[in-house]
Formats: C-alpha cells, sequence, structure tokens
C-alpha cells in the first residue's frame, strides 16, 4: 500500500475516533495539558502525517526541539499494541515498561496549546477525562472508551503493517529524516534502537461484555480500511 493510500485510511480512523469522543462527555477543554507528556506513543504513519503538517504549516523550526527531548526520560515502548493482544491470546506476559508523567511535557506543548492538533496522533486524541484530571490525580475513563480506543490504536497499527511503532519523540525524530522517508515510502524500513516493528491484526482485543456494543464502530473501521 502506498503512503498515500495509507494517509487517507489514516484520515479515516481519526476522524471515526473524533467523532466517537464528540459523543462522551468529558472534562477535557482549551489549556488543559495535563495529560499532554512526552510518554505518548505512535507509529511511523502518524510521525510521517506530522512532518507533511509541519511542513504545510511552515512549523519545521519545532523539529529541532526533539533533539533536547531524546536527552530525557520518556516512555519507550517494548511492545506494539497489535503484538500485546497476540500475547494475551497466547498466554504469555507481555514484557514489564515503565513510565511516569513526570518525566516531562510533550516537546511541541507551547503555552498549554498544542501547535499540530489537528494532525495530533492517535494517542492523544482518544484520551478523555470525564473529571479533571488536575483534581482527581488521573484520568477517569470509562472501560468501553479504553476497549474502543485500544481498538483505534490495533487498526492504525494495521495499516502501517511494515512501519515502526515508538515513543513521539523518537519516532517522529526518525521519520522527519528525507532518508528515513524515502526508506518508509519504499517499504524499506528496519527498526533502530528505541524502535520497534508494527505488525497486523491477528485478534481484537475486545472484552466479551463489550462485543455487541462495540459492532457498529468496527463497521466503520472495516470500511474505512477496506475503502
Amino acid at each position: 500500500m502506498n503512503i498515500s493510500a495509507k494517509l487517507k485510511r489514516l484520515d479515516r480512523i481519526y476522524a471515526i475516533c473524533d467523532e466517537f469522543s464528540a459523543s462522551l462527555t468529558v472534562a477535557c477543554r482549551r489549556y488543559c495539558a495535563h495529560c499532554c507528556t512526552g510518554n505518548v506513543t505512535m507509529t511511523s504513519l502518524e510521525a510521517y502525517n506530522i512532518v507533511e503538517y509541519l511542513k504545510k504549516t511552515q512549523q519545521t523550526q519545532r523539529l529541532d526541539m526533539l533533539k533536547k527531548q531524546l536527552l530525557k526520560h520518556r516512555f519507550q515502548p517494548k511492545i506494539t499494541t497489535n503484538a500485546l493482544a497476540l500475547c494475551y491470546l497466547e498466554g504469555r506476559e507481555p514484557p514489564e515498561e515503565q513510565s511516569d508523567p513526570e518525566w516531562g511535557a510533550c516537546p511541541f506543548l507551547t503555552d498549554n496549546e498544542c501547535p499540530i492538533y489537528p494532525a495530533r496522533p492517535l494517542g492523544c486524541r482518544c484520551f478523555v477525562s470525564g473529571l479533571n484530571c488536575k483534581d482527581i490525580g488521573a484520568a477517569d475513563i470509562e472501560e468501553f472508551v479504553l476497549t474502543v480506543n485500544t481498538v483505534f490504536l490495533q487498526y492504525i497499527e494495521h495499516i502501517d503493517s511494515g512501519g515502526l511503532f515508538g515513543n513521539f519523540s523518537d519516532i517522529l525524530a526518525f521519520v522527519s529524516s528525507e532518508k528515513n522517508q524515502k526508506q518508509y515510502q519504499s517499504d524499506m524500513l528496519s527498526a533502530p534502537q528505541g524502535l520497534i516493528a508494527n505488525m497486523p491484526i491477528r485478534v481484537l482485543m475486545i472484552p466479551p461484555e463489550h462485543r455487541q456494543r462495540i459492532q457498529p464502530i468496527l463497521y466503520s473501521l472495516s470500511r474505512a480500511i477496506s475503502v
């Protein structure tokens, strides 16, 4: 699948996610940035989309901010979402991972606003809270919402099979290289240290109690990646 087709499918999934999020009652408002940490993860497809947005909006200088971020503590995943689903299916224990919001904010965050908001990755789009995170010390997320968000993540990884997954800063710094962009467009990427390879969906992480309720979203997602 060429990069243009992948980006169109990504846009469709984002639209479904945004529509779902808009149907929820949340405390999230403009200038609320408690969840905007440097620990967000994303795929190489989402990173490519952000680089294209930065070019379009003449903000490529923001990529220079990643250099300092790469020297800081940040969450670096050891397993992708679809690989995690396969672990559970096969009864294997996933690797232990560490993350701490105190490691700092997103390197792009400016005056509590996101300068790439229209192109923000799914990890940012789907993170919503029913109550103010500042008041309760953590996000308040319904179990069904967590299930739906996980499925969105699985589908984006699926359409980016052959691509990479990792921390926002790591993967954005990697994909911002013109050489790496060309390799990505040619499906010739190899995973450098700190990034891991995406894989297709083998099983969806949907608990029995959510299977009926999630059917309309699954229908929309299946159409989004097949059109």
